[in-house]
């Protein structure tokens, strides 16, 4: 034998003896003075330890392509040692599979820069609705189904490609959208409340009605609708609104707008309940506007959360640092109310705000304090979501100038 061979053998003869020493010689080697601190690297760890273990198809990505070979020879070198015992088990061979890493666009997939971004706080942590870690996009609101549904839809490729988010959170949609109880809300900043001629008195028969929670699901049971005289319409749905302009109010049928003032937060209409709802251009949500009387339950407070890319690239090339392309505004949040029935929502639970979009809860109403708002954060659909408000936006260079 070669003298190169009889050394790497020696080798391989030293390191399986260290794998088995007893706990109390690993100690007293470590804690003695001038002793050599030698550990298993990962290219000599890894073969002994996948033989060992039984495994027969080891999975690697496609970056360790290049020491596939060199897994082999470090097993042949611990095979020639090990297997001389016949009273230990054998060192059997096993395949070695290698497919192309996932990579997604808008956000890096590298442990080293999470890790920077989680210790420089940039980030909540590890299940942060930003991180493409499982723990960050359970958060966000995928479902287990959807995420085993994606990996099998890849299968072993190994082709290196960028992929998109899109097609995950279609796959995620589809599976949420028939369970998803319905609510409403309305976003806090700038809502406008609406006088109603020919609405139902506060309390009369007319005033309460049910209406169910998911119209293509009935197994879900139903919710209170409350109409009042008043009600508060969303501030960009007011907007909208040309001045008489006949609408739907979802859940309760047609009425006139005829004059909204943006700056004062108030509009008056009339209800128009014979009117088609086919006819109208715009079919908007609506809250009841009661706050003191007992006949109506409060509004429910709730902190809308929503998040993009964390990149303000789609991909980083070699040499550039995530800090130059870190997107400033990769959260934002607005407050606003929802339906008295989101008070009874619990964590992790998944809504639909119609209009809105889809919603986990991420603090339940209360769970923070007393009447603390409920924490919704938005789950994507697969198709272009909301841009940040402009004060999220201007907040943002803001914090970046200042850093």
């Amino acid at each position: 034998m070669a003298p190169a061979e009889l050394a790497l053998q020696s080798a391989a003869q030293h390191f399986v003896s260290f794998l088995f020493l007893p706990t109390e010689k690993l100690t007293e080697i470590k804690n003695k003075k001038n002793s050599p601190q030698v550990y298993p690297t990962y290219d000599c760890a890894c073969p002994f330890v996948d033989a060992y273990e039984g495994v027969t198809h080891a999975l690697r990505t496609s970056e360790y392509k290049d020491r596939e070979e060199q897994t082999k020879w470090a097993l042949r070198l611990q095979q020639s040692v090990w297997n001389t015992d016949e009273k230990r088990r054998r060192l059997p061979d096993f395949d070695i599979w290698d497919y192309s890493r996932l990579a997604f666009a808008g956000t890096v997939m590298s442990k080293r820069k999470l890790t920077e971004l989680v210790l420089s706080h940039k980030v909540s942590g590890w299940d942060d609705p930003r991180f493409p870690t499982v723990r960050g996009v359970l958060r966000r609101g995928l479902t287990v189904a959807a995420l085993r549904e994606f990996i099998l839809s890849q299968g072993a490729s190994k082709n290196v490609t960028l992929q998109e988010f899109d097609k995950l959170w279609a796959l995620n949609r589809a599976i949420i959208d028939p369970t998803a109880p319905r609510h409403t809300a309305v976003r806090s900043k700038g809502k406008i409340c609406v006088a109603l001629d020919g609405a139902p008195a506060v309390g009369s028969p007319d005033s309460v009605v049910d209406v169910p929670k998911h119209k293509k699901n009935l197994a879900l049971g139903s919710k209170k609708s409350y109409r009042t005289p008043q009600i508060w319409l969303d501030a960009s749905d007011a907007a909208s609104i040309a001045p008489g302009e006949e609408v739907t109010l979802m859940d309760w049928g047609n009425a006139f707008v005829d004059e909204v003032d943006l700056a004062k937060g108030t509009g008056k209409g009339r209800l128009h309940l014979e009117g088609s709802v086919k006819a109208t251009r715009l079919k908007l949500t609506w809250l009841p506007a009661a706050p003191e009387d007992p006949s109506v339950p409060p509004l429910t407070p709730v902190t809308l959360v929503d998040h993009g890319d964390l990149l303000t690239k789609r991909k980083l090339e070699e040499g550039e640092k995530l800090e130059d392309f870190a997107n400033p505004c990769s959260r934002w949040e607005e407050g606003g109310v929802a339906d008295a029935g989101v008070s009874s929502l619990e964590q992790n639970d998944v809504i639909q705000l119609e209009r809105l979009g889809f919603y986990r809860v991420d603090s339940a109403f209360g769970s923070r304090g007393e009447r603390s708002p409920a924490v919704l954060i938005r789950i994507p659909d697969g198709k272009k979501g909301p841009p940040p408000p402009p004060e999220a936006v201007e907040a943002a260079k803001k914090a970046v100038s200042t850093a």
